[in-house]
């Protein structure tokens, strides 16, 4: 069975980082993008960041300069470094595989979400 297990939210002052890991546990073949996603109480979920198995990376106007991510194939896990933390930042965040690929399946995977939250 498949799962997508987030780890490393909590609470953090303002300006200060978090650094999110999503581990990929289950008879994967291959992960082809690995994202992370965000929401807010009362918004819709929102991409925050991207990456590719190549590594190719994509952001979200508002973490870029702030937000890393990266992967590590081999052991099938994704990071989201997180730094100069604002109030807005808070939210659920959830790891996402698309598609994540096992020897019989392939589609979108969800994580379970982590939270984190930023005081002002």
């Amino acid at each position: 069975q498949v799962r997508l297990v987030e780890s490393g939210g909590g609470l953090v002052q303002a300006g200060g980082s978090l650094r999110l890991s999503c581990a990929a546990s289950g008879s994967i073949f291959s992960i082809k993008t690995m994202g992370w996603y965000r929401q807010a109480p009362g918004k819709q979920r929102e991409l925050v960041a991207s990456i590719t198995i190549r590594g190719n990376t994509n952001y979200a106007d508002s973490v870029k300069g702030r937000f890393t991510i990266s992967r590590d194939n081999a052991k099938n896990t994704g990071y989201l470094q997180m730094n100069s933390l604002k109030f807005e930042d808070t939210a659920v965040y959830y790891c996402n595989g698309n598609p994540l690929v096992t020897l019989t399946t392939e589609g979108p995977y969800w994580g379970q979400g982590t939270q984190v939250t930023v005081s002002s």
